[in-house]
């Protein structure tokens, strides 16, 4: 009866010790992805049963190879001396919580938890730490562009940021887009044909809900031919006087400036002054002055505008008047003898009516 009862024993024990070593070291319970800001904290849960005999590691995956992850913990102890990692072990339930603080942005990626069974083979769970970043414009954006009227544009814009930033365009003062409506969702703005009146300022806009966001100032060039207006085609003034003719120039690049009368081009001297104002880069406001004016000046004038994309004029035609028009005639001295011609014989025109006035009402 004894014996019956030891080989039942044994029997018993067998299967026992069997169905222990059939319990496979496993991984109960992993942190699911994690998305957390700079700076914050994190913690990394991993559970596991069974691992009485195998060492437990931490390690965070490299994206190119994961041969080359890097150690962070074996068992209950940190490999990586880091003072911003640390490690807690919970023996009531076999977990092992690594804590991340001030998080940066190099910690974003996979960590793995793993029970190492033997050189070539582990039990292996990973978790995701994702770090938001406000948004950064990639230096493969377009800076600025200067293209002729009339030919296809593309601008891109990238940017870097978690979560994936949302890229838009705008105009400055928020004018209307070539593509219609004050705002553009997309990396890409295409222009099919650019106009001049579509030169300036263009913003890419870039935000993820991290932060302000951020923009880039993209300046856009039009090169066109010139465009004259003359705001006043026909002028008079009196001999011996001044006179401003005037023509507006719309051009890009900046166009050379001529004035001319009889073919002949004009220059500065003591019968005539140019000068030209640049109110922007398209525009100029040029001036010819002619100077004390001679019956030979009397005519047309014409203001060319010439740069590498054409050609363009204004004519303007100055004619004698019998009264000095101002300005620019009033108020200067330099147009002594005429002025004191003037003055003098309005003087004598007083002095006659005078005496005329005063005799008549002696003879009453």
């Amino acid at each position: 009866m004894a014996s019956v009862q030891t080989v039942l024993l044994l029997v018993l024990g067998l299967l026992i010790s069997k169905s222990l070593a059939q319990r496979s070291p496993t991984i109960s319970y992993i942190t699911q992805t994690q998305i957390k800001d700079i700076g914050g904290s994190v913690e990394l849960l991993c559970s596991v049963q069974y691992t009485a005999d195998y060492p437990v590691i931490w390690l965070k995956a490299d994206p190119a190879s994961k041969s080359n992850s890097l150690p962070i913990s074996t068992g209950s102890s940190l490999i990586l001396h880091e003072s911003r990692y640390s490690l807690r072990y919970d023996t009531a339930s076999s977990t092992y919580t690594l804590q991340i603080k001030d998080i940066q942005e190099t910690d974003a990626g996979l960590y793995y938890c793993e029970i190492l069974l033997s050189t070539n083979n582990r039990v292996s769970a990973g978790v995701e730490l994702q770090v938001r970043r406000p948004p950064f414009i990639l230096d493969n954006s377009t800076r600025s562009v200067v293209v002729s009227e009339g030919e296809a544009v593309e601008m891109g814009c990238y940017a870097g940021g978690y979560p994936p930033p949302r890229i838009s365009w705008r105009r400055e003062n928020n004018a209307i887009l070539p593509t219609g409506g004050s705002i553009y969702r997309g990396n890409v703005l295409k222009i099919k044909a650019i106009k001049k009146e579509d030169r300036g300022t263009y913003y890419c806009v870039a935000e993820n809900g991290v932060g302000r966001g951020t923009k880039r100032n993209i300046a856009v060039e039009v090169e066109f031919a010139p465009v004259v207006t003359v705001p006043r085609p026909r002028l008079g003034q009196a001999l011996q006087y001044d006179m401003d003719l005037e023509c507006h120039v719309e051009a890009y690049p900046p166009p050379a400036l001529t004035w001319v009368k009889d073919e002949v081009a004009l220059s500065n001297n003591q019968h005539y002054s140019i000068s030209h104002f640049a109110t922007a880069d398209e525009f100029t406001d040029t001036t010819l002055r002619v100077i004390t004016i001679e019956k030979r000046q009397y005519g047309q004038y014409v203001c060319k505008a010439a740069n590498k994309l054409g050609t363009a004029e204004g004519v303007v035609e100055l004619f004698e008047s019998i009264i000095p028009v101002c300005p620019p005639a009033c108020g200067q001295a330099r147009y002594g003898d005429a002025a004191t011609l003037s003055t003098s014989t309005a003087a004598l025109l007083l002095s006659l009516l005078f005496v005329g006035f005063r005799n008549i009402h002696a003879q009453r």
